[in-house]
């Protein structure tokens, strides 16, 4: 889908979110960044000084690029994280089988790709969540505790949803949304990463592409910089690891009580 396509979509349906058309928090909706990230109720990044960043790849599995993604991340020693399309899974659950045994993280991305809205929300969420952890269960034999709503749109019953199943909503770093999906170019793909690489980057591309070899060429060049540059790629949930601890507030009055004023 093109990015005005998106954003027409977003308009039409009165969606809680657009992330990845425009860093507006919401669209019309009363609770955005600003209020889910500090909660931690929404991942976009990960405040750490530690130098490790998350690849995360939606869309698949694909019987193309997952493999060759699989092959250059392992000849890296980088570990990433799958969103993955619940129908997808059942037709090839050995991919996602793979991905799992060699130590990458598998996220839930709905089974038919389903963009929510604030009118079909609570009649699709745990229908199309349900029906992908199930073909996830019986790929590698557990599920999966990462939810990427598809196309980064979020409202509060997508955010409850989720935590009451146990799942994290995980979105992604708005510097780091490669579009990739829309073929934009090899050199673009490996510009808009490197660019703009900071510790605790979620990086968002897509290991099923219709047609497009990019990602995967992009990657042969993202990667090997990436660790020369001393980073590590890690998966989110190894990334939440690294959160760096908030420091407590002093209160003023016991410090006053100290100093004898």
């Amino acid at each position: 889908m093109r990015k005005w396509q998106t954003l027409a979509l977003a308009l039409l349906l009165g969606t809680g979110s657009l992330s990845c058309a425009s860093p507006a928090a919401a669209l019309g909706a009363p609770k955005g960044r600003d209020y889910y990230e500090p909660r931690g109720e929404i991942v976009w990044e990960v405040a750490t000084d530690d130098k490790v960043v998350a690849l995360t790849f939606d869309d698949g599995p694909d019987p193309t690029q997952t493999p060759a993604i699989l092959h250059l991340l392992d000849q890296y020693q980088a570990k990433a994280t799958f969103f993955v399309i619940g129908n997808r899974v059942s037709r090839f659950p050995e991919l996602v089988k793979t991905a799992s045994a060699k130590g990458h993280e598998i996220g839930n991305h709905t089974y038919n790709h389903t963009y929510f809205s604030a009118g079909n929300t609570a009649r699709l969420f745990d229908k199309e969540v349900t029906l992908t952890e199930e073909s996830i269960y019986n790929a590698i034999g557990k599920h999966s505790s990462l939810f990427r709503p598809p196309g980064g749109y979020y409202n509060s019953i997508i955010v409850n949803s989720s935590h009451a199943k146990g799942m994290q909503v995980i979105l992604w770093s708005w510097h780091q949304d490669t579009k990739d999906w829309s073929r934009p170019g090899v050199n673009r793909i490996i510009n808009k990463v490197l660019n703009n690489l900071h510790s605790g980057d979620i990086i968002l591309m897509h290991d099923h592409v219709e047609g497009s070899t990019q990602t995967v060429a992009a990657l042969k060049a993202i990667l090997p910089e990436i660790q020369k540059r001393g980073y590590r790629c890690v998966t989110v949930s190894e990334l939440m690891k690294h959160q760096k601890q908030a420091q407590p507030v002093k209160d003023s009055h016991d410090e006053s009580k100290r100093s004898g004023l």
